[in-house]
């Protein structure tokens, strides 16, 4: 029997893909590039099972609206779920689950984001645009060099772990809960001895601005913040203040704080109304991308291959753990 599942908030890139896995999965998607609301909740009815990106937040009108029209599972194209809250879910008779992909995309693109700090590529390539070709102010440091404080060690983590060894750098590791070989200290230790801090934890209820003002300014005079995580993660505004003064060295975020509405959309004749992300992007030491770390070929397959298969262990009764 063919199993119905309706896809919200797809790309183009991912509506190929729901279209290209469906015949060797036996199911039949509707596959919405509109996101998952309230009013679109109605596109489900006939299926229990969807699937939903992270970047549309899920409220609680909408999940009650998907629960009249009878979904009673929702698959998220993603490893948080900071995006829906999944408790509420529960109460109203629908299950959350979320999806594994490749961690080496977020993996490369971490290791990018700190040889690029690190290598002042920002300001170097702006003046290579303009014809400026003359070396930057400040040298560049190497990893070999450096201490690198890696805050999760689930799969991503992990997997920054294993390229940072390569460099040769000295490693310190936090997790509440320790995951993988690695030399793990508090989390106060981390932050007073990493000369690069990356964040890879995910987002929750104990993790949401970790690193507070407090902790920033436990941080190393000059250290590096990488953040592919979740933007509220940080403090924005306790960073942007140890960036303005100096006291930091830069930082290189996929993410931030009020990113919704924003990033995944073309902005060039429209306002930013986000102070913080304008006030960053001003600051020739902090690099900006539009939350993009997962955003590879392999990973996007995994995402919609293992939704797929979410929805398919549910319907059958046996879903993943």
């Amino acid at each position: 029997m063919t199993t119905g599942i309706t896809a919200y908030g797809c790309g183009q890139d991912e509506v190929s893909l729901f279209q290209e896995l469906a015949p060797s999965f036996d199911i039949a998607p509707t596959v919405c590039p509109e996101a998952l609301s309230e009013v679109t909740a109605e596109l489900a009815s006939g299926n229990r099972c969807i699937s939903v990106g992270h970047k549309t937040q899920v409220t609680d009108s909408t999940l009650r609206a998907l629960s009249r029209v009878g979904v009673t599972y929702i698959s998220t194209r993603s490893i948080g779920y900071n995006h829906i809250d999944v408790e509420y879910a529960e109460s109203v008779g629908i299950t959350v689950e979320n999806v594994r992909y490749s961690p080496d995309s977020v993996a490369d693109y971490t290791l990018m984001l700190m040889l690029m700090a690190l290598r002042h590529a920002k300001s170097t390539i702006r003046r290579a645009d303009e014809h400026d070709y003359r070396l930057h102010d400040v040298r560049g440091r190497e990893l070999r060099d450096l201490t690198v404080g890696v805050i999760g060690t689930g799969r991503i983590g992990a997997a920054v772990l294993g390229r940072l060894r390569g460099f040769g750098c000295r490693i310190l590791a936090f997790d509440r809960n320790p995951k993988t070989a690695a030399d793990y200290v508090s989390l106060d230790e981390l932050l007073k001895r990493g000369d690069i801090v990356t964040l890879h934890t995910p987002l929750d209820a104990d993790t949401h601005h970790l690193l507070s003002r407090q902790r920033i300014e436990q941080m190393k005079h000059d250290a590096f913040v990488i953040n592919t995580g979740r933007g509220q993660l940080i403090d924005t505004e306790a960073l942007l203040s140890a960036l303005e003064s100096g006291r930091l060295g830069g930082a290189a975020l996929d993410v931030i704080e009020g990113e919704e509405g924003v990033f995944y959309a073309d902005r060039r004749d429209h306002p930013i109304e986000s102070k913080p992300l304008l006030r960053l992007q001003e600051l020739p030491n902090v690099l900006i991308s539009p939350h993009t770390a997962y955003y590879t070929d392999r990973a996007l397959r995994d995402t919609v291959e293992n939704s797929i298969i979410n929805c398919l262990k549910f319907e059958s009764g046996n879903r993943h753990g």
